[in-house]
């Protein structure tokens, strides 16, 4: 998107925008209120983000964008498939609890972040979130399957974070591991076993038990 602002402005409104959803959603959120919090004219927002579905979208995208930097962090430290799997899921889901805005959404707005689990309107949003996460298994498999890795991945995470399960933590590293074996691994590894998703889907059930 062109913005007649500088970056700094552009930046700042963000800022606005996602400080006034923290506080009170999207829904509740108008352009004067990001004005205010950024310290700006209205015009000023309309200018750099000519509408509310505009701005919300920059938004989103600068946070995916930054999410990803992290994810692929984390995920270089792994000497696995799994290990990377884990890492990611690991920390797009401390990421997601510690956002004050993203929490204020899943807590208040599900029905903003449900789209995004849906085949027909997240697919662009999971286009891009797969095409940012990949890299991070690219060490392990072939693009195309990387890519596919990327996108469902993308939507176990949002799913579970969305509709908690009484059955898995994202928070809890063993839970996690077992979840990928059983679940994750077996559809995409072609050193996989049966036995070891037989191994994940009992220690998950345990972990659960517990």
């Amino acid at each position: 998107m062109e913005m007649s602002s500088s970056p700094a402005v552009s930046d700042r409104i963000l800022d606005g925008a996602l400080a006034c959803v923290a506080r009170v959603g999207v829904a509740k959120t108008t352009l004067d209120d990001v004005a205010r919090e950024a310290g700006c004219a209205r015009a000023t927002v309309y200018r750099s983000f000519p509408g509310r579905r505009a701005l919300f979208r920059a938004t989103l995208e600068r946070e995916i964008v930054a999410l990803a930097d992290r994810l692929l962090d984390a995920a270089g430290a792994a000497d696995s498939l799994a290990g990377a799997v884990v890492a990611v899921i690991g920390e797009g889901a401390r990421t997601f609890h510690t956002h004050p805005a993203l929490g204020f959404m899943l807590a208040h707005e599900p029905e903003i972040v449900a789209p995004a689990l849906s085949f027909e309107q997240g697919s662009a949003m999971l286009r891009i979130a797969s095409d940012l996460v990949s890299p991070a298994f690219t060490r392990f498999l072939p693009i195309e399957r990387a890519e596919r890795l990327g996108e469902w991945i993308t939507r176990l995470t949002l799913s579970y974070l969305c509709n908690p399960s009484e059955h898995v933590d994202l928070d809890d590293p063993a839970q996690l591991r077992a979840l990928v074996d059983a679940f994750v691994l077996p559809g995409f590894n072609p050193s996989s076993t049966l036995s070891s998703a037989l191994t994940g889907a009992s220690a998950l059930t345990q972990g659960a038990s517990q």
